[in-house]
């Protein structure tokens, strides 16, 4: 009897979970990919119509009704496939305009989460913080490094390197935002190229010192060579010489 009355006090319950569940996947869910697509694709300087109370609203309800793991896993999935898609575009990028591509990628990324991110913070607070010890705009950087960053460092650092010694190929604001954002993103890839992060990562080489100071000048007078036979000037010479005079 005992066994029975457990699966008579069941039923209502199993039915709530049921209904909560159908609703989930028919209402919440959907409602929230679409506002999700919205805030992946759209561009950061664009405006866009967007109800962040009504994202939040369903947010809340998934947690209250204890779908916090699938909405997480939903989520996450939702993002991982759109970074693949990131990817895949990349990939057909032509090698003169894919610094400028990445780079696009990257920014357009890390502004939706600055807007996704806060509006899961009740699935943040109360489930991934809480019962993962993770953080969420962390873990959705992660994906980024997973699925588009490390498929293509190998021929970003190189095409970096290349545009780092011609000035100006590639804009300063372009170069160092690919540059510190693959250090963001894994500080061990500095390692692939040290000289190209050094130039944009404060104190990522060691303390000069003072017996390879001749090293370091005759480092400094080959690159200003180099410079000058590309046909940059080394600086208004005659200027110099009129102030010296005078």
């Amino acid at each position: 009897m005992a066994e029975a009355k457990f699966t008579l006090d069941s039923a209502p319950k199993l039915l709530l979970n049921s209904l909560a569940l159908e609703d989930y996947r028919n209402n919440h869910w959907p409602n929230l990919e679409k506002a999700i697509d919205r805030l992946l694709l759209h561009n950061p300087t664009d405006h866009i119509s967007v109800s962040y109370a009504q994202i939040y609203s369903y947010v809340y309800k998934c947690v209250c009704q204890q779908h916090s793991e699938l909405l997480y896993n939903d989520l996450t999935t939702k993002i991982a496939n759109h970074l693949q898609q990131v990817s895949t575009s990349l990939e057909v990028s032509p090698p003169e305009y894919f610094i400028e591509n990445f780079n696009t990628a990257f920014t357009q990324y890390t502004a939706s989460l600055q807007c996704i991110v806060p509006v899961f913070m009740y699935l943040s607070k109360f489930y991934i913080e809480s019962k993962l010890n993770r953080d969420l705009r962390e873990e959705l950087m992660k994906l980024f490094a997973d699925h588009v960053a490390e498929k293509h460092v190998n021929t970003l650092i190189p095409l970096l390197i290349r545009a780092n010694s011609t000035p100006f190929h590639v804009q300063p604001s372009t170069m160092a935002g690919v540059v510190t954002g693959l250090y963001s993103l894994r500080p061990e890839w500095a390692r692939l190229a040290p000289a190209l992060f050094s130039g944009f990562i404060p104190r990522i080489n060691p303390p000069a010192l003072e017996s390879l100071l001749p090293d370091y000048a005759a480092h400094d007078q080959k690159l200003q060579l180099e410079l000058s036979m590309k046909g940059f000037p080394r600086g208004d010479q005659s200027r110099k010489r009129a102030n010296d005079d005078s």
